[in-house]
């Protein structure tokens, strides 16, 4: 599932670099505009995509033993691509030329943070849980 969601947040890249204007526009603040060039956004969108799914390799290198945890961080990496396509059709559709009400795709944009947050935290809870549940040989 994480080399599915690698694919898909690279052809997720690759489609919303295709369609994007030569300046976007990340943020807009009345009449103050962040922009950046479009291949600016696409080094650095890649540059953190790489980043993020390399760990997975480092991690296997560091904690090859450790199955359960290289499982849980598989799934971090996977919501994470997740947040990241997320991200990028959001500033495709704040780029096109259309009228479209935002409040009506909040609920997706807080969701991917929060699946990324819960899926953090899922680690230690269940270590927490896993040591208070078994129970000591006599």
């Amino acid at each position: 599932m994480w080399f599915v969601s690698m694919l898909a947040v690279l052809a997720s890249l690759l489609y919303v670099y295709a369609a994007l204007p030569e300046d976007v526009v990340l943020q807009e603040d009345g009449v103050k505009q962040i922009i950046v060039h479009r291949d600016t956004l696409f080094y650095a969108m890649t540059g953190a995509i790489a980043f993020v799914n390399v760990l997975v390799f480092i991690l296997a290198k560091v904690a090859p033993k450790q199955e359960d945890f290289r499982a849980w961080f598989h799934g971090q990496i996977i919501t994470i691509n997740v947040f990241f396509i997320i991200g990028l059709f959001l500033v495709s559709l704040f780029n096109s030329q259309e009228k479209y009400n935002y409040a009506r795709i909040d609920f997706i944009i807080y969701g991917s943070v929060v699946l990324m947050v819960v899926w953090a935290i899922s680690w230690p809870v269940w270590k927490i849980f896993k040591r208070f549940s078994v129970k000591q040989a006599v």
